[in-house]
């Protein structure tokens, strides 16, 4: 232990020699370990908020859409030859799924809010059916959620999110306050509780009409209908998607050799689609990232090359004196992994600072976890010693009697 103890403070001594190197190698590391950090940091925030967002939809809820997810040119123009959704298969769905507890439909739209001189120009709308409060997974911070009757009835009332409150009504209690959507004017009943931001978008930045009434001051929707269907049972949640299934195909009169042509989307489907869409642009990311790091292995073995050929006197003194040539392995070894780990150090603490900087631009946790913290140091020093390996060697095997001699 002495001995590894006695080799580490020869190879601080020797960087400490040549500061000027020893930084300007060690920024190589830092930039490449930051880069790296960084995008791995990204990643994982933007997979925690894609499945945060995801997961709002509950274990047993899915949903069945005219579009599901699409992923190619040909899917896009093969979805847009369905038929739209419609209203009508929320009863059909009712009283033929057994094993389905609730039904609700919603449909959403971009659209102007107003409250007196204060506009959004561009607010998320929806119109959703009463049900669809106990079906996704928000809560109801103040106030109420409208009524079935309300729906029934076609009232203007809305249900609005903490985005909408903060811009619109900054000193004031909404509750009871009319807001108006495309020009119409709709009573607040009740504020969703805070639910933060996502890849850069609030996503308290809403409203909710009842469908009916979206539906009688909008317009039918074509398009942009979807329904959204909770399961009784995790236990029953296969059998309650095959009776939608079902149900939907006849109500379309989808052949039976004939394919869906519609999609249900469960939050597991949801996310195992967009981590294969994306997995080749995480793998691309951190193999651009990682170039960097390459380059600091090549600057730190460009270094120990030269700092070989300045000290070959040295190392020849040392081997007539007994040093073995592994002790001359492990020294330059020693110094090469110094000045990887100590970049990797330093490139991981500036990743956490860029990190912590990034969220207050994107709102988007990027704090690297323990994950990413090990893989950039797993990173540096597996730099250290490969690009370290040569120059060590070189020195190792250098004759006492040649090295003596060398001017």
């Amino acid at each position: 232990m002495m001995i590894f103890w006695e080799i580490f403070r020869m190879a601080i001594h020797a960087l400490g020699v040549n500061r000027l190197r020893s930084v300007l190698t060690l920024l190589g590391v830092i930039i490449g370990v930051t880069s790296v950090i960084t995008i791995i940091s990204a990643l994982e925030g933007l997979t925690q908020s894609i499945r945060t967002e995801i997961d709002r939809l509950g274990p047993t809820t899915f949903i069945v859409s005219k579009w599901g997810i699409i992923t190619s040119e040909e899917g896009f123009w093969e979805a847009l030859k369905r038929k739209p959704m419609k209203f009508e298969y929320v009863k059909a769905i009712e009283e033929g799924c057994d094993d389905c507890e609730l039904v609700s439909a919603r449909v959403r739209d971009e659209m102007e809010v107003k409250y007196r001189n204060k506009k959004i120009s561009r607010c998320f709308v929806a119109g959703a059916t009463s049900e669809i409060i106990d079906i996704v997974d928000f809560e109801v911070g103040q106030g109420r959620f409208h009524s079935h009757e309300e729906d029934v009835t076609r009232r203007r009332v809305a249900f609005i999110g903490t985005g909408i409150q903060d811009e619109l009504y900054p000193f004031v209690d909404p509750i009871g306050k009319t807001i108006k959507i495309a020009g119409m004017k709709y009573e607040i009943t009740g504020i969703a509780k805070k639910r933060g931001s996502s890849f850069g978008n609030n996503m308290d930045n809403f409203v909710m009409i009842p469908f009916s009434t979206y539906v009688k001051d909008f317009g039918t929707p074509q398009n942009s209908l979807d329904i959204l269907v909770k399961a009784r049972t995790l236990e029953v949640m296969d059998q309650a998607m095959d009776q939608t299934r079902v149900i939907l195909r006849a109500y379309r009169h989808v052949p039976y050799d004939k394919e869906d042509d519609f999609a249900i989307l469960t939050a597991d489907s949801i996310m195992a689609a967009l981590n294969d869409i994306t997995k080749y642009l995480r793998l691309g990311l951190v193999g651009v990232s990682s170039i960097s790091l390459i380059v600091g292995g090549i600057i730190i073995m460009n270094i120990m090359m030269v700092s070989v050929t300045e000290r070959t006197r040295e190392i020849g003194i040392r081997k007539s004196i007994g040093a073995r040539q592994k002790d001359i392995l492990w020294q330059f070894l020693f110094e090469s992994l110094v000045l990887s780990l100590g970049g990797g150090l330093i490139g991981i603490a500036a990743g956490v600072i860029l990190g912590k900087v990034l969220i207050g631009l994107i709102n988007m946790n990027m704090s690297p976890s323990l994950y990413a913290i090990v893989l950039g140091l797993i990173i540096s020093s597996g730099v250290g010693l490969f690009f370290g390996i040569y120059p060590a060697m070189k020195a190792a095997r250098l004759q006492p009697v040649k090295a003596l001699s060398f001017e």
